[in-house]
């Protein structure tokens, strides 16, 4: 059972999480390595993860909608491959030794912070595409969507880095659409979860409303702030949490 406080920390994490994650991606660098310190075993920490990280995904694919950055019908195949792989991946994890995810969750954590500390920024302007769209919607969608199956930290990057490298997608472009994407991976992997009854609830909701505020709030600061700065952030608060988690 959880404290009030300890609980506090969790919504105050989502909060954050959610306020990064509109402006630079990362989010769940934060949220999962914070679940995972609070005591809760790792299959829980994960699916818990997903119960918010759907809150803040959900509220930015809304947005990405609504204001036609995206349209549905182009990117309706991709969230269709993005929500088969993060499914598969979800079901193969709870299979996995828990001792295992004890060494591989900051093993990943540490190469995702690692990877975003060293990698360029991506380019703003479109370019010519290194892949067909075939095989980006049969192999690379669902390639990253197993990963946040069974993982999810940086799961937005990754997909806004692939549509920039592998499609020739502008930054912006890119980035809107990996929202979509990620809602996709995000909702499968909860119902694979939620199935499994692994979602800690009161936990889970709490975090739920921190995402929404972070969200609205990184709306808000969308223009204002520079994403070099946030992404710094990002991995200095990976690392703090990284650890914690191993020196607990």
């Amino acid at each position: 059972r959880m404290s009030i406080e300890l609980v506090a920390l969790l919504f105050l994490a989502a909060c954050v999480a959610g306020f990064l994650d509109t402006l630079a991606g990362g989010g769940g660098l934060i949220t999962l390595p914070a679940l995972i310190v609070s005591g809760m075993p790792p299959l829980a920490a994960l699916a818990t993860n997903k119960l918010q990280g759907t809150m803040g995904t959900a509220t930015a694919t809304f947005v990405m909608l609504r204001t036609r950055r995206v349209h549905y019908p182009e990117v309706r195949p991709l969230m269709l491959a993005a929500f088969v792989g993060s499914a598969l991946g979800t079901l193969a994890v709870q299979f996995i030794n828990t001792e295992i995810l004890n060494m591989v969750i900051p093993a990943v954590l540490l190469c995702t912070a690692v990877y975003f500390l060293l990698s360029p920024l991506p380019r703003e302007n479109s370019a010519q595409a290194r892949i067909s769209k075939r095989w980006y919607v049969r192999l690379v969608i669902p390639l990253i969507g197993w990963y946040d199956g069974m993982f999810g930290p940086g799961t937005g990057s990754f997909f806004a880095l692939a549509g920039v490298s592998l499609r020739g997608q502008g930054l912006i472009n890119a980035t809107a659409c990996a929202k979509t994407f990620n809602f996709a991976t995000n909702f499968a992997s909860l119902l694979v979860f939620l199935l499994a009854g692994q979602v800690v609830w009161l936990t889970g909701l709490v975090m739920m409303a921190g995402q929404f505020l972070g969200v609205w709030l990184g709306s808000l600061c969308l223009l204002q702030i520079n994403p070099k700065y946030l992404r710094a952030v990002v991995v200095i608060m990976c690392l703090a949490m990284l650890c914690k988690y191993l020196f607990r």
